[in-house]
């Protein structure tokens, strides 16, 4: 074949080969492009739901989504039940930049329209929309803007927010592959819920089972900081205060081993006052001691005034949630009853003490004092029949045994009384020998005759202590005795108090500067005071009438 048989194609088909050969490799470079995204997206989803914990989840969609369509900035909105956003998740600025903003924003401009639409909304200057409101100081200039809300069961639980897409503009496939994203997310973040929620019950269902095993332990006395422990390890909380009407308010921390330090003199917090006025649990995103989110919850056990304990976190962490609100009142509850089994098993205590005490003087009544009585009438009988040197010691004997009766008598009536009533002149003459029983020589006998109970009441009563405090702390001070009794007597119209010890006896009037107090008190009564001392007995015999005269 020479040179003029070349193959040759007229110029007009050939053009169109062209064109169509170009456009088929456009064609294949967008399926390449396309398929690219799509397992771009595909890893983005296995990604998103690849964690369970609801922190990591939020984190994961923001990276995500800003890799998917190259964005440079990039953040998650989570919406509060007021429609307000309560935490805000970013990627794409440093902390300084985030301390230079310094607040969540405040749902107006694109976030305001973004959550009002509820619907995709993209931009390619945010400075041109009508519905931009501007950027806080400090904040990083952004250009290209998409938003795309994310729904949980039909609801928007938040919106994801990008900006500055690196080719200047978001496009309609972004949109897409977002929104995509943003139903995966919606499901991740659904799951992540559902896998917080269950291990806040758990952590609920062990708390209550170790609080309720810990309140029927009767080694336990106070139990509220082992329930407050509880409480805050599991709300994760950092503070709880329990304030209730009558009572100083009891704070406790958490420390580093899940316990609960209790931190004296912290005032109450005026939501406990709203509380108290409104009867119901209440929440809020900081309390006055700057710490973070806190629900307050009514204390109402009847047996007690109303009060309220305080839950708080640390600034900047989650709110609380309905359900946990719903758990922490049941503890509330039990903090109540905390308080009721520990006044139980104190009354309980006091009871069983009380039971002892009424045991052991019924012992002495029915067999001590019984086999004394019948000892005292025998060697009486045997009086008669003995001959003056042997009759002495044995009426010795009797009057000893007398002696010991009354004194067990009083002990049996001590023994016998309720810490609970009034204090009776027995009691505080009583508690005066004890406050100086360390003091005083070993056994002091202390005796009572008549129905001084009856008789010896209101300023009489006082007068009595008072005087016996002198004549006892004279004694102490100046007698160096070995032995000392005081008789309080009721009769024939008259109260006596009578102290004799074998000191060493008064010198000069050393031992007299008490004595003009007690014979003032005796004159004011129209009574009497004698004092007798010589060494080895001083005698102080103060006596009124158990009456004042008429007209007095």
């Amino acid at each position: 074949m020479s040179s003029d048989d070349t193959l040759d194609f007229p110029d007009l088909p050939r053009a169109e080969l062209d064109r169509t050969l170009s456009a088929l490799v456009d064609l294949a470079g967008q399926v390449r492009r396309t398929q690219g995204r799509l397992r771009a997206l595909l890893r983005a989803n296995r990604m998103v739901v690849a964690h369970l914990e609801l922190p990591t989840v939020l984190q994961r969609i923001v990276e995500t989504a800003v890799d998917l369509v190259d964005a440079q900035y990039g953040a998650l909105g989570v919406l509060g039940a007021d429609g307000t956003l309560e935490q805000l998740v970013q990627v794409g600025m440093s902390p300084e930049e985030v301390d230079a903003v310094g607040h969540l924003p405040v749902g107006v401009g694109l976030v305001g329209a973004l959550t009002e639409e509820g619907r995709p909304i993209r931009l390619r200057h945010v400075a041109e929309d009508p519905r931009a409101a501007g950027f806080p100081a400090g904040h990083p200039p952004m250009e290209s803007f998409l938003g795309v809300p994310i729904r949980v069961r039909g609801e928007v639980y938040g919106n994801l927010y990008l900006a500055n897409q690196s080719s200047g503009e978001f496009s309609a496939d972004d949109e897409q592959l977002i929104a995509s994203l943003a139903g995966t997310a919606g499901f991740a973040i659904e799951n992540a819920r559902l896998f917080a929620e269950t291990q806040r019950r758990q952590a609920w269902a062990t708390a209550s089972a170790e609080v309720t095993s810990a309140l029927f332990t009767p080694q336990h006395d106070d139990m509220t900081p082992f329930i407050a422990a509880r409480v805050l390890a599991a709300t994760e909380s950092a503070r709880l205060s329990i304030a209730r009407e009558g009572d100083p308010i009891r704070t406790f921390t958490a420390t580093p081993d899940g316990g609960a330090e209790e931190l004296p003199g912290v005032p109450s917090s005026p939501l406990v006052r709203h509380v108290l006025e409104n009867r119901g649990p209440y929440l809020t995103d900081a309390d006055e001691a700057a710490l973070g989110p806190t629900m307050v919850l009514p204390l109402s056990a009847s047996p007690y005034a109303p009060g309220a304990v305080v839950i708080s976190r640390q600034s900047q962490a989650t709110r609380f949630t309905a359900a946990e609100l719903d758990m922490a009142a049941d503890f509330a509850g039990r903090i109540d009853l905390a308080k009721q089994l520990a006044e139980a098993r104190v009354n309980e205590q006091r009871m069983l003490l009380l039971e002892d005490r009424a045991r052991i003087a019924r012992d002495l009544h029915d067999h001590v004092i019984q086999q004394l009585f019948a000892t005292g009438l025998e060697l009486q009988a045997t009086l008669p029949g003995l001959d003056t040197a042997a009759a002495e010691p044995v009426g010795r004997a009797v009057t000893t045994l007398d002696d010991t009766i009354a004194r067990i008598r009083t002990v049996i009536f001590a023994l016998s009384r309720s810490r609970e009533d009034s204090p009776t002149i027995r009691d505080r003459v009583l508690a005066v020998v004890g406050e100086l029983a360390h003091a005083l020589p070993p056994s002091p006998q202390v005796a009572f005759a008549g129905p001084v109970d009856l008789v010896v009441t209101n300023e009489i009563a006082d007068d009595v202590v008072a005087v016996t405090r002198e004549a006892l702390t004279n004694i102490v001070r100046h007698a160096s005795a070995h032995n000392a009794s005081l008789t309080l007597t009721a009769a024939d119209g008259s109260v006596t108090v009578e102290v004799v010890d074998d000191g060493v006896g008064a010198a000069g009037a050393g031992r007299r500067s008490g004595l003009a107090n007690l014979s003032a008190r005796a004159r004011r009564r129209r009574g009497t005071c004698a004092f007798e001392s010589r060494p080895g007995e001083t005698r102080l015999r103060w006596s009124v009438p158990a009456e004042l005269p008429k007209g007095e």
